[in-house]
């Protein structure tokens, strides 16, 4: 092994000494020869047409009305850069400085006039500053992993969105020290040996070397154009014809794959959601937020390091034929005290009948009386859209769920759950639908289309197929459609929402051609009847449960430019009912029965650590620091999992490896404590409902009396 290491360290250190003595100086210039040259890319003639028809596109669709003016321009060089270089570990501060002196306020003008000469000269320095940094680090592989001192007390920022770009090549160079510092600490604490480290390490930084040499005029053009339309929101984007393709598999979901949403933050790979019943969701092992650090196929192929690569290529190896298996290497959000894991996940598609709306009857105790109360699962809002043009019967969530009432009544239920958890919606007709089968009629959604007056679409059907006792659950993944039916259902007071504040997508997309590829354009925003936005803000419990994900990673909130919360003039609508003066006494009674409820004991645990979490800007280099705080919070995990474990009658384990992967949610242990906890707060509101109904029915029977 030790004569492998220093063949290594001598090829590394060979190519590092070619760098140097082509040019490769300590003081930043703007230009860099280096021994892997990267390819200097510029734009093609199509590329200055599709660039004027963006800009064109969203003066004439977009919601909000941008002035192409000095402002936006200076927004736009600050997004591209960020798009570039998001940890501010690549561009030094002279170059930034001579770049904005250039640039900075003239790329309104080169946009109107299709000119992306500005944007392909930031981008080829970023190339090239990217080939010197990897040829530094790999210089610092090839001296030998043992140099590293890890008894030193440093530290490494964990998001350098907003830190100083590096003054010069000192600083540049222990940035890039301690990143690598970082990279090999918590390799060996998730042990593997020095040698392991050293090869995957030289492996990673030479696949993104190869990569950097790589790089075509389309990516310069597509990094460009996205950061201009992201200047307008997050979900304004630009498809390139590659991505337009992987977009239109994905939104036909006859992807054969694992169900999941990515996207790119800083160089990694991060899920931000996944599709309902889709493989990765039934899995169970990927979370949103989670990071992709590697990809292995089959149950026992190499772990392909996937760390710095191109979105479309981690897509592409995801990506493969039904009933396989692919390997995915993984860590949490912050990747700092969660261990890495590997994720084994079957690919396969997702179909309808999987997605379909599913019941479930609870069965409460209530001082001793055991009572029903219904379950009805909605993961996604559904429609098959093609059997509908012949058959009038064809599937749809608002037909399932309204089945499931019929049966649902049949067994006797006195209230009904409607579980929207993990619902990122679907179509918007179908929320309208599924509101009116517990609502009249009256207004669903107001779509308001470039600031013009709402568009009123209403439920006008004048049935309910239940009119009993509601409640709705939603969490941080409950967006969109989602927002819009548990939102309607509180503005009509016609139901209880109980869970974590949702989403808070509350804007429409329109997909436009162009001559490459294709535009998504924010083109309209919802409200709710009441006149409420649900953009950015969401949609807020009555009864808030403990939040399990962290809205600053997760939710449009957590994304940079949302465009913001507002309001509308309100939909004429009649309340179905008020549960609002019931909310305080349920609340308190919600509380007094969760104070010591092992389930919620173990909910808020987990998202009082979210906040801890959150709170850490740096992480230590300092391996004694590093494996005190692995320890300890390990000891907090296993105390946490076996209180949870010995409440529920099980017997604790010893060490975290003896858990069974099931028994860490504790819906595994039992009842849903959400879902229980929803049902036991709609018992509460019928017995406090009750005597106000019956004094109701008192009181008229005696006004009509009178009259009569």
């Amino acid at each position: 092994m030790m004569a492998t290491r220093l063949l290594r360290r001598w090829r590394v250190a060979l190519a590092a000494a070619f760098a140097l003595m082509a040019g490769a100086t300590d003081r930043p210039q703007l230009a860099l020869n280096t021994a892997a040259e990267p390819n200097r890319v510029a734009p093609r003639s199509e590329h200055s047409l599709t660039s004027r028809t963006i800009v064109d596109q969203l003066r004439q669709h977009h919601f909000l009305k941008r002035k192409l003016d000095d402002g936006l321009s200076a927004e736009l060089f600050d997004k591209y850069l960020e798009a570039m270089d998001p940890g501010r570990a690549y561009f030094y501060r002279a170059d930034v400085e001579a770049l904005a002196a250039r640039h900075r306020h003239g790329l309104d003008e080169a946009l109107r006039e299709g000119d992306l000469a500005p944007a392909f000269e930031m981008f080829n320095l970023f190339q090239e500053r990217v080939t010197e940094r990897l040829e530094h680090v790999l210089s610092l592989v090839g001296a030998g992993l043992d140099r590293l001192d890890f008894a030193l007390d440093e530290q490494l920022e964990i998001e350098r969105d907003n830190a100083e770009w590096p003054a010069g090549a000192e600083a540049m160079n222990d940035l890039w020290r301690r990143r690598l510092k970082a990279s090999v600490l918590s390799m060996s604490m998730n042990g593997r040996d020095l040698d392991a480290i050293e090869e995957a390490l030289e492996k990673r930084y030479r696949n993104r070397l190869k990569q950097a040499t790589r790089v075509r005029s389309e990516d310069a053009f597509a990094l460009y154009v996205n950061a201009f339309a992201s200047t307008y929101d997050p979900h304004t984007q630009y498809f390139s014809p590659r991505t337009s393709e992987n977009f239109n598999i994905n939104m036909s979901l006859s992807l054969e794959g694992i169900g999941a949403v990515l996207e790119m933050q800083d160089e990694y790979t991060a899920v931000r959601r996944l599709v309902p019943a889709g493989p990765a969701d039934k899995n169970g092992g990927l979370k949103a937020a989670d990071r992709i650090v590697g990809v292995g196929q089959g149950e026992t192929g190499a772990i392909v390091d996937v760390v710095g690569w191109r979105l479309d290529d981690v897509v592409s190896l995801i990506r493969g034929p039904k009933g396989s298996v692919v390997r995915l290497e993984v860590i949490g959000a912050d990747g700092a005290v969660a261990d890495a894991r590997l994720v084994n996940i079957t690919r396969n598609t997702v179909q309808l009948e999987e997605q379909s709306a599913k019941k479930r009857v609870l069965s409460l105790d209530a001082g001793g009386v055991e009572r029903k109360v219904g379950v009805i699962e909605v993961p996604t809002f559904y429609a098959d859209f093609r059997s509908m043009r012949t058959n009038p019967n064809a599937r749809s969530s608002t037909r399932d769920v309204s089945r499931l009432i019929a049966e649902l009544k049949a067994e006797g239920v006195e209230a009904i759950v409607v579980d929207l958890r993990n619902n990122g919606g679907g179509s918007l007709q179908e929320a309208q639908g599924l509101t009116g089968l517990f609502i009249e009629s009256g207004p669903v959604v107001q779509v308001r289309v470039q600031r013009r007056d709402p568009h009123v679409q209403a439920d006008t059907d004048n049935g309910v197929d239940w009119d009993g006792p509601l409640a709705v659950v939603v969490n941080r993944l409950s967006a969109s459609a989602s927002e819009i039916f548990a939102g309607a259902i509180q503005d009509y007071g016609r139901g209880i929402v109980t869970g974590s504040r949702t989403f808070g997508k509350g804007t429409v997309q329109t997909l436009f051609p162009l001559n490459r590829g294709q535009l998504k354009v924010t083109q309209a925003k919802y409200y709710l009847p009441s006149g409420q936005s649900t953009q950015h803000q969401g949609v807020v419990p009555d009864i808030a449960f403990p939040q399990t994900y962290d809205p600053h990673r997760v939710g449009e909130s957590a994304l940079e430019d949302a465009m913001p919360w507002d309001k509308t003039r309100p939909a004429e609508f009649r309340m179905e009912s008020d549960v609002t003066p019931f909310l305080d006494a349920l609340a308190q009674r919600h509380q007094a029965r969760v104070a010591a409820d092992p389930d919620f004991e173990y909910l808020r645990a987990l998202a009082m650590r979210n906040l801890e979490e959150r709170a850490r800007t740096h992480i230590s280099l300092n391996r004694d620091t590093r494996e005190r705080e692995r320890n300890a919070y390990e000891d907090w995990r296993l105390a946490v999992e076996n209180e949870l474990l010995v409440a529920k009658g099980e017997a604790p384990v010893l060490t975290l490896d003896e858990l069974d992967d099931a028994a860490r949610d504790p819906a595994d242990l039992g009842e849903d404590p959400m879902l229980r906890e929803t049902g036991l707060i709609l018992l509460d509101y019928i017995g406090m409902a009750q005597p106000v109904a019956m004094v109701d029915a008192g009181a008229a029977s005696a006004g009509a009396a009178t009259t009569n």
